[in-house]
């Protein structure tokens, strides 16, 4: 019994607000005595959950009067019976129109009463005897009726939930799906009434082929019916027996257009199978393809319907090979977009942004791309080919789900909107109309939570979703591999064929057996991740075909991806991000360097979709991050794993970025300088703190091209180490403290790695390899006062601190000044003595068999030349001339021009030949992996450093210009440094 005290006393308690609810409520005697009467409790509760109480209270009203004294009846059954409590006043509380038939038909309400699901194999017997030997008015009336109170039926089943919660839910699938079968079952009844009304019609055979929405069973509640008419024998009978099925159709159930067919509504209504495939053959444009991917047969001759498909399915999955395919789909959608009227581009459910549209052109592109290798995704529903997308890997996983989500709700709000009055809409209330919100709401079955009315919560999911769909629809509707992929020939998709073989080796690859052998490991299996790489194989393999080794490419390709088998984003990023697939193919077409740096460092990857982030910061302060992390370890191992493991990742980024050419040759050669300093203080910072009681101060003076900072892929790291005592300690036990901290840093960096090497090399130190690894700072000032040989002022040329103590490390580059630039320049002697040193080095330190003309460090012209003669220079004005003070071989140059020691000519010579044999040295490592200073003269590797170097199509053309290029500088060495 229901407690008196909760017993409500006012209809407002039950939603009931209209000026008549009270009297409507006496009259269906359900209120008594200012109180709701205890037995009807139940319904009035189920009323008040109700889209619109009011408008639910007047369907019953009215149907109460409609029935008479047969109102017991459905009074009794209401309060027994709750699945037709839901579904009763659900439809009365969201539809007017529904409501309407019902007060006609009021018998009907019984067959809201059976407790089983409508089956849709009714539909079609159902409609069909309505109409049985009826013709014209007649048989329109009937089929109306009948169409109608199916369509009852499927709606009552649709809101049940939201007025009884616990009736059986009925998802927006299983109602799009009902929907659509009922339309084809109408479409049955009405091509049977018109056989009936056109003489002779059976001198013709004719198949109704559905399109759209209802071919692909998702019809909304109001909606055209898309058809398309094939039709053998007499196509006069034909065309006017498909007419007539449309105007009956029309005037009874829903509008029939067959605007979809050849040439549109100028074209023949029926035309014959050849004369399909003919026009789709010929003149066909793209929008009428990615139409067929919905066609169905659903009426008339099925065994025509059959074979209309078998014609028509092929032409489909090959669409997507016609010329500009991809950007005519898109095209299509940004007009469709364009004729939203302005105002309510936000709130059109179907075409606005962020509307139904977005998702369903994006999930048939992506279709019609994809699916001419994959058979799967051959699905003519949205929802269901989504989750196909999502299943194979061409759509991730939450993306798709989100997708998918996010379509379902805003195809509820349309069915919803369109129940209220069966009128064809999909405009979403405006943000004003509160009323309008709120019934909408109520109607989806979105309750008030959280402080917020079901209006506000309705408006925020639904900006949610809709802004959900716009951006996926970006992402995936213009995603640059979709092109890729379009491009290539549908029969390149099936990569397991005998004919892939061939195809590879016209693609240029050299060994198309081994290539075959890594797509099969790559594609083995049914797991999504197999999946995805079917879907990228394609694609990658033309671009790596474009590149100087496709195989080698490949190779690299294949090792990458099993060793990052286990990294969850990998796959996805190649997928979503055409940038990084075509980065990624040019970066393991040509080099070998980075794919083994790649498999160890693979976050640089997500760089590759961002060019700023590639290119990085400015090249001055790449070592600070590395810095700052390595002094949080305390564990000397780990401090230096972590140095070594964030030198790697700039070495891979900042070669990446070199070879996809984004970068200049300063940055190149400055972040390798910097991040090798930051390796350097981070290694000694570890040790020293792990040292005990530091009983020196330490400073790294780094040296060659370190110290210039103009360090190669391959260049050891010069240095040379001061050390001074601390208060109290003596010299001895200084070096000896310094000597077993820099013995530390030395083989902690150079310990075996798969990473390239971190060399620490010494030798320009005074007596070389004889001498000791550090020295302290007085018994520096005391071997260049008393011992230094000429080449070693020149080598101090490039001294700069790096490291360690930075008070000390400035008072060494102040003591080294008159050592390295001497007060009086050189002497003639001086200058016949660098000039045979460098003449011994050309003719002992040449490896045998090398060829002068391309060797880029001591080859005629190349690095050694151009740096020897700058030094010269240094070392003869750099005492009266300050600019040309500068460990720079760049800058020392452009000093010298401007001091008139060169002429503008020949700087630029010698300016050029550097550049090009220090970015010719670097492209040697790159390609080959290993150090090297010889130019190959042929096959891949030379093509691959051609490419590198700017000339991918003429690798002989590179090596012409580089040897051009070199004997222009060599004549001005000539001149400058030998004085010939």
């Amino acid at each position: 019994m229901t407690d008196p005290a909760r017993t409500p006393t006012s209809p407002a308690r039950f939603g009931l607000t209209g000026a008549r609810s009270g009297e409507y409520l006496h009259a269906a005697g359900w209120w008594e005595d200012r109180r709701p009467a205890e037995r009807h409790e139940p319904v009035l509760w189920a009323l008040s959950r109700s889209p619109d109480p009011d408008l639910a209270l007047l369907g019953v009203d009215r149907l109460r009067t409609a029935l008479g004294d047969r109102w017991p009846a459905l009074d009794e059954a209401l309060r027994a019976n709750e699945v037709l409590r839901g579904r009763l006043l659900a439809v009365l509380g969201s539809s007017s129109a529904l409501s309407d038939l019902l007060v006609a038909n009021p018998d009907r309400w019984t067959s809201l009463a059976d407790a089983e699901q409508v089956s849709p194999d009714t539909f079609a017997p159902t409609l069909v005897a309505a109409v049985d030997g009826l013709t014209g008015a007649d048989a329109v009336r009937a089929l109306r009726r009948e169409y109608r109170a199916l369509l009852c039926r499927i709606a009552a089943e649709d809101l049940a939930h939201v007025v009884e919660p616990d009736v059986r839910y009925v998802d927006y699938d299983a109602v799009a799906g009902l929907l659509s079968d009922l339309a084809v079952a109408a479409l049955r009844a009405a091509l049977d009434v018109a056989a009936r009304e056109v003489p002779r019609a059976d001198e013709c055979t004719l198949a109704v082929i559905a399109m759209g929405k209802c071919g692909a069973r998702e019809l909304n509640y109001v909606s055209d019916v898309d058809v398309v008419f094939v039709g053998e024998g007499d196509l006069g009978v034909a065309t006017r027996l498909a007419s007539t099925m449309m105007r009956v159709a029309g005037q009874a159930c829903f509008e029939v257009d067959a605007a979809l067919r050849p040439e549109g509504k100028a074209g023949a209504l029926v035309r014959t199978l050849d004369g399909h495939a003919s026009y789709y053959q010929r003149w066909a444009r793209t929008w009428e393809f990615q139409a067929l991917l919905k066609a169905r047969p659903v009426a008339g001759d099925a065994e025509l319907g059959q074979r209309y498909l078998e014609v028509v399915r092929p032409l489909v999955w090959t669409a997507a090979e016609r010329e500009n395919f991809v950007p005519d789909v898109q095209a299509m959608r940004r007009r469709v977009e364009d004729h939203v009227p302005p105002g309510l581009a936000d709130r059109e459910l179907k075409l606005g942004r962020g509307g139904l549209r977005d998702v369903e052109f994006a999930v048939q592109l992506l279709q019609l791309v994809h699916g001419r290798g994959d058979e799967e995704l051959r699905i003519a529903t949205t929802t269901a080919a989504l989750a196909a997308l999502g299943r194979g890997g061409y759509v991730g996983r939450t993306d798709a789900a989100d997708f998918g989500r996010a379509y379902r709700f805003l195809r509820t709000l349309e069915h919803r909107l369109q129940l209220q009055r069966l009128l064809r809409t999909h405009l979403f209330p405006a943000e004003d109309d509160s009323a309008g919100l709120r019934w909408l709401a109520r109607a989806a079955g979105l309750p008030a939570e959280g402080g917020l009315s079901e209006a506000q919560v309705l408006l925020a999911e639904f900006r949610k979703r809709a802004n959900q769909v716009r951006r996926l629809h970006e992402k995936l509707f213009y995603r640059p591999l979709l092109q890729a992929v379009a491009n290539v020939p549908t029969e390149a998709l099936r990569l397991t064929t005998a004919e892939a073989a061939a195809r590879l080796a016209a693609l240029g690859y050299a060994a198309p057996d081994g290539a075959l052998k890594h797509i099969e490991a790559l594609t083995r299996g049914v797991s999504r991740r197999a999946r995805i790489q079917t879907a990228l194989l394609p694609v990658l393999l033309d671009l790596l075909a474009a590149t100087p080794d496709p195989d080698g490419g490949l190779l690299a390709y294949r090792r990458v991806s099993e060793a990052l088998a286990e990294t969850p984003w990998y796959l996805r990023l190649l997928r979503d991000e055409g940038t990084v697939v075509d980065r990624l193919a040019a970066l393991l077409g040509t080099s070998k360097f980075v794919p083994d740096l790649l498999v160890r460092a693979p976050e640089v990857l997500r760089l590759l979709a961002d060019t700023s982030a590639l290119v990085g910061r400015d090249p001055m302060a790449i070592g600070n991050p590395l810095r700052s992390t390595v002094s949080r370890y305390t564990d000397l191992e780990r401090a230096v794993t972590a140095a070594r493991s964030l030198r790697r990742q700039e070495l891979l980024r900042v070669a990446s970025a070199d070879l996809l050419g984004l970068v200049p040759l300063r940055t190149v050669c400055v972040s390798l300088s910097e991040v090798w300093v930051a390796v350097l203080q981070a290694a000694l910072d570890a040790v020293v703190r792990t040292a005990g009681d530091r009983l020196a101060s330490i400073a790294v003076i780094g040296m060659g091209r370190l110290g210039g900072r103009e360090l190669g892929y391959s260049s050891d790291a010069d240095v040379m180490f001061v050390c001074e005592a601390a208060p109290g300690v003596g010299d001895s036990d200084a070096v000896r403290y310094a000597g077993g901290v820099v013995e530390q840093v030395r083989r902690l960096l150079g310990a075996p790695s798969q990473d390239p090497a971190l060399q620490v090399d010494a030798d320009l130190r005074p007596e070389g390899r004889q001498g000791p690894l550090v020295r302290t700072f007085e018994s520096y000032r005391a071997y260049y006062t008393q011992w230094a040989e000429l080449w070693e002022a020149q080598a101090l040329l490039r001294a700069r601190f790096i490291a360690g103590d930075a008070g000390l490390g400035a008072r060494f580059i102040e003591l080294v000044e008159p050592v390295r630039y001497p007060v009086d320049g050189l002497d003639a002697a001086s200058v016949r003595e660098i000039r045979r040193i460098k003449a011994r080095v050309e003719a002992e330190r040449l490896p045998r068999g090398a060829d002068p003309s391309t060797h880029t460090k001591l080859g005629r012209g190349g690095l050694a030349d151009v740096e020897w003669t700058v030094q010269l220079l240094q070392l003869q004005h750099a005492h009266e001339l300050p600019a040309l003070r500068t460990p720079s071989t760049v800058r020392g140059l452009r000093a010298a021009a401007e001091a008139g020691l060169v002429s503008e000519e020949d700087r630029s010579a010698l300016m050029e030949s550097w550049v090009m044999a220090t970015r010719a040295r670097n492209a040697i490592v790159l390609v080959r992996g290993r150090p090297g200073d010889q130019l190959p003269t042929t096959g891949r590797d030379l093509a691959a450093v051609a490419g590198v170097m700017g000339h991918p199509r003429d690798p002989g053309e590179f090596l012409d210009s580089y040897q051009r290029t070199t004997r222009r500088a060599r004549a001005v060495i000539e001149r400058v440094f030998y004085g010939s």
